[in-house]
C-alpha cells in the first residue's frame, strides 16, 4: 500500500482561535462571522494582521499587511489583539487529540501539521472517512474547524488542504493533478512567493500547469534550486517524508525578528554575520563543534523556509558558520522581503574530538582565490597552511570571546558593520 500523507490546517487559527474562547466566555458574536482579524499595536512592529475571517477577506484583507491598511480598507473592522498564550495552548490540546488516532505526526507549526495516516488505514474505509472523522471530532470538542489535505506526497496534501475552506476534506492524488491543480495561478502553488511568481509571469509561466510543462533547465536558469523545487512540486514531485521523530534537539542557534524587512542580500549579509558570531561564541563557550549548520527564513506573510548543510568538518568559527549560512540563504531566498532569520547548528562533537582528515585537505592544486571571509594562500594548500590558519582564527576568536565577556556583545565588531555603520563604502570582510 502506498502512503499516505493528511495535512491539517487550522482555518485561521488565530482567529478561530480566540472566537472559540470568546463565545465559552459568553460572547455574543461571533468574530468569525463578521469583517474581524486579529492583530497587535498598531505602533508596533506587530501592527500587522496576523489572521482574517472570511467576511475580512472579502474586503481584501491580506494577512501581514499592516492593521491600518485593514481599516482603511473597512472602516468598521472589528481588530481582536493576538493571545499568543491562549494559541499555544490550543495547539497542544489539538496536537494530543492528533496524536490519540496515531503517534505519527509532524507538526510543522503551530496550527498545522503533517500525519502519516498509513498505519491505522485499516480502521476506516477509505482516507477521506478517516479524515472526515477527524475533522469532525476537532469541531465537536474544541468549537474551531480544521481543513485536511489528502494525497501521498507532503507538498500535494498541503495544496489539497489550502482549497475551498473552512471544515472540508479534499484529495489531490497524482492522478488528479491535472485536473485539480494545474488550472491554478502560479500564485498557489506552495513556496511560490510574489518574485518568483513575477520572474516565471516574464516566461510566459502564468499557472502551475505551465511550469509543470516547462524545462525545468530554464527554470533553474532563473531561479537556480527553488526554480527546480518548484518545477517538482508543479509535478506532484516531494520525496520528504513525514517526520514522525523529531530530530536530535542537541544544538546550538540563535535567531532574531528584523525591526525592518529586509529586501537585499547586503543587508541579510549584516544580520548573518551578527547571528554567526553569537552561534559561534557559545559553540566555543560549550567547548563544542558543529557539524551541520541550518538557516531559516521567515517572510514578511510568515511563511517559513529553512535549508541545512553538512560541513565537511566540524567548525566552531564564526567564519566557517557565517559562510555556511550565507551559502543557504542564496539557495533558499525566493526574493521576498525577509521578517526573521535565523542560524542553527547541529550534530555537536567536542571541540578537542581528532578530525580525521580528508583526501581534499591533504591535496589541493590550485587554491582558488578566497571570498571576503576566506584567508588567502600563496603556494599549494596544505595540512601544515590550514593548521596555521585554524590556530590564527581560534586566537583571534578567543580573543573577541574574551572582550564581549568583560564589556558587552557590542564592545567590538567587524570591520565591515563599523563602515556600514559610519556610511562608509562597503568593503569586504
Amino acid at each position: 500500500m502506498k502512503s499516505i500523507v493528511f495535512h491539517i490546517d487550522v482555518n485561521s487559527a488565530y482567529l478561530s482561535w480566540s472566537a472559540a474562547e470568546q463565545l465559552k466566555s459568553g460572547a455574543k458574536i461571533d468574530i468569525r462571522t463578521v469583517p474581524a482579524i486579529i492583530g497587535g499595536d498598531q505602533q508596533s512592529r506587530h501592527g500587522v494582521v496576523l489572521a482574517k475571517s472570511i467576511p475580512a477577506r472579502k474586503y481584501g484583507i491580506r494577512t501581514g499587511e499592516p492593521v491600518s491598511n485593514a481599516f482603511s480598507k473597512c472602516p468598521n473592522l472589528l481588530s481582536v489583539p493576538p493571545n499568543h498564550k491562549l494559541y499555544h495552548e490550543k495547539s497542544r490540546l489539538l496536537m494530543n487529540y492528533l496524536k490519540s488516532f496515531t503517534p505519527d505526526i509532524e507538526q510543522v507549526s503551530v496550527d498545522e501539521c503533517y500525519m502519516d495516516y498509513t498505519g491505522i488505514a485499516h480502521r476506516f474505509a477509505s482516507p477521506v472517512e478517516g479524515a472526515a472523522i477527524i475533522k469532525d471530532g476537532v469541531r465537536e470538542k474544541f468549537g474551531f474547524t480544521v481543513n485536511i489535505g489528502i494525497s501521498t506526497a507532503k507538498v500535494l496534501a498541503k495544496m489539497a488542504s489550502d482549497f475551498e475552506k473552512p471544515d472540508k476534506v479534499h484529495t489531490l492524488f497524482p492522478e488528479e493533478i491535472p485536473e485539480k491543480m494545474w488550472p491554478l495561478p502560479m500564485e498557489e502553488l506552495f513556496m511560490a512567493g510574489h518574485a518568483s511568481v513575477e520572474t516565471l509571469k516574464k516566461l510566459e509561466i502564468k499557472t502551475i500547469g505551465d511550469l509543470a510543462k516547462a524545462d525545468p533547465k530554464l527554470i533553474e536558469l532563473h531561479l537556480k534550486s527553488h526554480g527546480r523545487m518548484l518545477w517538482e512540486f508543479a509535478n506532484g514531485i516531494d520525496h520528504n517524508m513525514v517526520q514522525t521523530k523529531r530530530a536530535e534537539a542537541k544544538g546550538i542557534g540563535n535567531s532574531t525578528t528584523l525591526s525592518d524587512d529586509l529586501t537585499t542580500f547586503e543587508e541579510v549579509q549584516e544580520v548573518l554575520l551578527r547571528l554567526a558570531e553569537s552561534v559561534g561564541g557559545r559553540l566555543r563557550k560549550a567547548g563544542q563543534k558543529a557539524n551541520m549548520v541550518s538557516v531559516e527564513i521567515k517572510y514578511y506573510d510568515f511563511q517559513t523556509s529553512s535549508h541545512q548543510k553538512q560541513l565537511t568538518r566540524p567548525a566552531d568559527a564564526d567564519v566557517a558558520v557565517y559562510q555556511a549560512a550565507c551559502g543557504l540563504f542564496e539557495e533558499l531566498w525566493t526574493g521576498e522581503p525577509v521578517r526573521l532569520l535565523g542560524i542553527r547548528t547541529s550534530k555537536l562533537v567536542d571541540a578537542m574530538t581528532p578530525v580525521q582528515m580528508s583526501l581534499f585537505d591533504l591535496i589541493q592544486s590550485e587554491p582558488e582565490e578566497k571570498s571576503a571571509v576566506h584567508v588567502k594562500n600563496s603556494g599549494n594548500f596544505n595540512t601544515d597552511c590550514e593548521e596555521q590558519e585554524d590556530e590564527k582564527h581560534k586566537k583571534v576568536n578567543e580573543a573577541l570571546d574574551a572582550i564581549r565577556k568583560r564589556y558587552g556583545a557590542d564592545a567590538v565588531m567587524r570591520a565591515t558593520l563599523m563602515e556600514k555603520k559610519h556610511g562608509k563604502d562597503k568593503k569586504e570582510l
